[in-house]
């Protein structure tokens, strides 16, 4: 048998994503499209312009371009549509579960309904599901560039739907908005039964991922790169084993990593945390799992073992069922087994 590339390998290896954004896999093409059902103008002249505004300084000037993008999804068939493209999308890359974040203020405060939102990303991961065979959960995140009492309202707005939204997290500038600022959300949030994670320690602090497991309670830490400013920190990640959601071509694109070869992936993998690879917006950074994988690989030389094992950690981390991880992860091992040669 031919020993297979390492590129070949990840491609079909099976894979959970757990830090992904439905808004940031919105690629230009269908934002005309979906622009000029609605009648919507967009700043920028053709798809080429629009994708040349796709090079950022940091993590603001993403987030301005991406509020801007997600202003032309208006009906439930257009959330519909963004979630159904991304899911033909990757289940072309072997992602099998997947566990999504959506930002209903974005849309909300807008004028567009929280039924609306969601039942156009409900409808699709139901097709998805069904045609696909990927599984999905939905994770509502808190705008934290906003403030608490906008929270509190889409907590409320949520209620109605709990049987669809497994998690509640926060997302947007990480900067100034501390986790302590939604320490009473997420307590509300849990009380009615929701899971929580959090954006923490991509630009912020370290002390953020502290907040984030002190007082927001969360079962995930989205990002956590900062992590290695603090040993203690570390040491605690790695005992009680929080997972990180992290993702390699958003932190190039943003500058949270000058260079693909300075990523702190392999320090955090050799620290014995529990590590994902995940796309976060791949529309605007340039690519989805298996190019994340791909790249990162390529980068810090992983081994076909080490990509085994953050194939493993993407189920180990997620809130599917412990049998259901169990199958993915006996799965992972004979495909390892029947391409590691």
């Amino acid at each position: 048998m031919n020993q297979i590339s390492i590129n070949e390998f990840i491609e079909g290896i099976p894979k959970a994503e757990l830090h992904l954004h439905i808004e940031g896999t919105f690629e230009p093409e269908l934002m005309f499209e979906i622009a000029h059902r609605n009648n919507i103008s967009i700043n920028y002249s053709s798809v080429d312009d629009l994708k040349k505004a796709y090079n950022f300084n940091n993590l603001q000037e993403f987030l301005d371009i991406y509020y801007a993008g997600a202003s032309v999804l208006i009906t439930e068939q257009d959330f519909y549509d963004l979630t159904w493209a991304y899911l033909t999308k990757v289940h072309e890359q072997n992602i099998v579960h997947t566990e999504i974040f959506f930002d209903p203020q974005t849309h909300t405060d807008r004028g567009v309904s929280f039924e609306t939102v969601i039942h156009g990303i409900h409808n699709a991961l139901e097709v998805g599901k069904e045609k696909l065979g990927i599984s999905s959960h939905l994770i509502m995140c808190f705008l934290r560039h906003l403030d608490e009492e906008s929270a509190f309202e889409t907590l409320n707005q949520a209620l109605p739907y709990k049987k669809w939204i497994t998690a509640v997290g926060l997302d947007s500038s990480e900067l100034g908005n501390p986790p302590s600022k939604f320490e009473r959300v997420f307590s509300k949030a849990i009380d009615e039964g929701f899971i929580t994670v959090a954006h923490a320690g991509e630009e912020g602090p370290a002390d953020y991922i502290w907040e984030a497991i002190n007082l927001l309670k969360v079962s995930r830490i989205d990002h956590g790169n900062r992590s290695l400013d603090d040993d203690q920190l570390i040491k605690f990640l790695s005992d009680k084993q929080i997972p990180l959601t992290i993702c390699p071509l958003s932190n190039l694109e943003l500058k949270v990593v000058d260079d693909l070869i300075n990523h702190p992936l392999l320090k955090l993998m050799d620290a014995g945390l529990m590590v994902t690879i995940n796309s976060d917006d791949p529309a605007y950074f340039g690519g989805y799992m298996n190019e994340n994988y791909c790249r990162i690989a390529s980068a810090l030389n992983l081994s076909k073992e080490q990509i085994k094992e953050l194939a493993k950690n993407s189920f180990q981390s997620s809130f599917l069922s412990d049998d259901d991880k169990e199958i993915m992860i006996r799965k992972i091992e004979q495909y390892y087994q029947k391409n590691n040669n």
